[in-house]
């Protein structure tokens, strides 16, 4: 599989593995100037990259850096992000500031996390019954803690 990366703006950083075992790839923040987010505050960070992929069968997700997160309660706003394999518009990563104290988001500042990942998509039916199970219809808590 590949990615291309197309650059929207020349600060823009391609994303790279920061090591040999690494699942995601890092993603900058490409802006002029520092944000501050204050806590509980939402900004869409611009990452001034769009891309394709040359499969449709592959999802780009867009992850947390955990660092950021548990050091500064720095995340995703919508917990996950999906790029689809037909997007090319530019990838901007909802960031939100969970923690108690405002954060500043750098230029080039490593935010968030790509991890590509298979995507199936399976044939659609609808049907009366579903087939027994040992569990049921048991939900939240059904098999103990």
């Amino acid at each position: 599989m590949k990615i291309t990366f197309k650059k929207l703006r020349e600060s823009a950083v391609i994303p790279s593995y920061a090591t040999e075992g690494s699942a995601g790839m890092d993603l900058c923040a490409c802006i002029d100037e520092s944000i501050t987010l204050a806590p509980n505050e939402i900004r869409l960070i611009p990452t001034g990259l769009a891309a394709e992929t040359d499969t449709n069968d592959a999802a780009l997700l867009i992850y947390a850096r955990s660092g950021l997160a548990s050091k500064h309660g720095i995340t995703l706003a919508n917990s996950v992000g999906v790029i689809d394999c037909d997007y090319r518009g530019e990838w901007k990563i909802p960031l939100i500031n969970l923690g108690g104290e405002p954060f500043t988001i750098e230029p080039d500042m490593r935010i968030a996390q790509l991890v590509v990942t298979p995507v199936l998509r399976p044939e659609i039916s609808e049907g009366d019954e579903l087939s027994a199970t040992d569990r049921g219809v048991g939900g939240f808590g059904s098999t103990g803690t």
